[in-house]
């Protein structure tokens, strides 16, 4: 590749704050030989097949399983996924990225590709919703829970499929259905000689906020014709890089990481991603459930932060430059993100004013707010990481995802940190299969009663 696929600048977190806080090259440098070795770790983990590490794997899968079920699924006019965490914000943000901003509104003609919703949450409203603007006879749903226990999903699985066997009987309803799952087993896996429409399987070795670039992920988006080859392409152009790169200073992984690290050990346990661009909101939320359910653990952690630019100046940067030196700061530029959008200059005397902005692009406008924004900060001694893609297609986003996911477990090992599991949220899912009254959490439903007992046990009701 002969252009660019990301610029990464850390000058503006070098030396940067009072003198006790401060992280400087020498330091980053310092930690060359633990990245070499936790790279070679989770180089060494993904080919052997070990619980976690199978995402370094995934920009290399065959692709053809999942491009037959999305030739069946690109025929309806409406796809729901049913999916939770890593089982839905990777799907959303591939949207994000590539779609137009109000891809459902188009007409057939004009979005070339099935409508698509997200069932996600719980939330009867919002179910409601997707069911009065789909038609049950023309619409497909995936079904992603690797484990096929997930209550959320299976909540919302169940309450779709009877609405369609009512509607469509029971043989034509699980036609309409595609499930990813476990390859081995689970309810899902079980369900899959009721003629569905297809089952893909979630790798074992992939743990589901690291999921995007697999069938959990890329399904849908094959399905909606969103540049899936090149997301691939993308992630094992930024491997190459990574597999060729011979010090900390060639590494963008490895730069992110010690970054990271250093500054969490110098008192800033929170990690801002701010992008410019309406197109990465959707990837800084995917961000945030990878970096805190992947590195919040053991009393210890990196807490993630999402803003968008420029909306968040308006709300947040005040904190930010203003606030306590508890934050690292990314700053996520686009130099060009859409059509060629001028701000006209206006001949009326009453805007006069404002004709500094004339012949501007918007691009130059947030472009311009992202630079000063990231500037202020570093003059207030906040320390402040550019990173600049030169457009959003599937090229940068592969690299941006794969960078991300390098980023987060390399950081999880310097922090001594298993950056696979989850236990914390475990404790939780217990609790609510005790209260919903699965056999054998019993002790469960007794615990949660006793500890939300006491949150409640000095209330107000107004």
């Amino acid at each position: 590749m002969t252009e660019k696929l990301l610029t990464i600048g850390v000058g503006g977190a070098i030396g940067v704050g009072s003198k006790m806080e401060r992280v400087e090259e020498k330091e980053m440098e310092l930690l060359e030989t633990s990245l070499r070795q936790a790279e070679s770790q989770l180089r060494i983990a993904a080919g052997s097949g070990l619980d976690g590490a199978g995402w370094i794997r995934l920009p290399y899968s065959d692709l053809e399983p999942v491009r037959r079920v999305a030739e069946k699924l690109s025929v309806f006019d409406s796809i729901v996924q049913v999916g939770i965490g890593g089982s839905a914000l990777g799907n959303l943000m591939l949207n994000n990225a590539f779609q137009h901003p109000h891809h459902n509104e188009l007409s057939r003609k004009e979005r070339k590709a099935p409508r698509f919703y997200m069932a996600d949450n719980p939330d009867p409203q919002s179910l409601a919703g997707i069911w009065d603007c789909i038609d049950p006879a023309r619409t497909a749903f995936i079904v992603a829970s690797k484990s096929g226990s997930t209550a959320e999903t299976r909540a919302v699985f169940l309450w779709f499929f009877e609405a369609l066997r009512e509607s469509l009987g029971e043989e034509k309803a699980f036609g309409h259905f595609v499930f990813i799952t476990d390859p081995e087993q689970g309810l899902l896996r079980q369900l899959a000689s009721k003629g569905v429409l297809g089952i893909l399987p979630v790798p074992k070795d992939v743990g589901g906020r690291f999921s995007v670039l697999s069938p959990v992920g890329l399904l849908s988006s094959m399905a909606l014709g969103l540049p899936v080859n090149d997301v691939l392409e993308g992630a094992r152009s930024l491997d190459g890089i990574l597999k060729e790169a011979k010090g900390i200073w060639e590494n963008p992984a490895w730069i992110l990481a010690a970054q990271h690290t250093l500054h969490f050990r110098k008192g800033r346990p929170m990690a801002v991603l701010m992008p410019y661009a309406d197109a990465l909101e959707r990837f800084a939320e995917w961000h945030a459930q990878l970096w805190g359910e992947s590195l919040g653990k053991q009393g210890e952690g990196s807490t993630p932060v999402r803003a968008l630019g420029a909306i968040d100046q308006h709300s947040q940067v005040q904190l930010y430059v203003e606030g306590p030196d508890d934050k690292l700061f990314t700053f996520l530029n686009v130099e060009k993100r859409g059509p060629d959008w001028y701000i006209p200059e206006s001949p009326l005397k009453e805007l006069s004013r404002v004709n500094y902005l004339g012949n501007h692009s918007f691009d130059e406008l947030l472009s311009a707010e992202a630079r000063s924004t990231a500037a202020a900060l570093k003059k207030a001694g906040k320390p402040a990481i550019w990173m600049e893609i030169p457009r959003i297609d599937g090229l940068r986003i592969g690299a941006l995802i794969f960078l991300y996911e390098w980023v987060t477990a390399l950081t999880g090992l310097l922090m001594e940190i298993d950056p696979f599991d989850q236990p914390g949220v475990e404790q939780g899912k217990r609790y609510t299969y005790g209260l919903m009254g699965r056999a054998g959490y019993e002790s469960d439903a007794a615990e949660v009663s006793k500890e939300f007992g006491e949150i409640v046990s000095k209330a107000l009701t107004v």
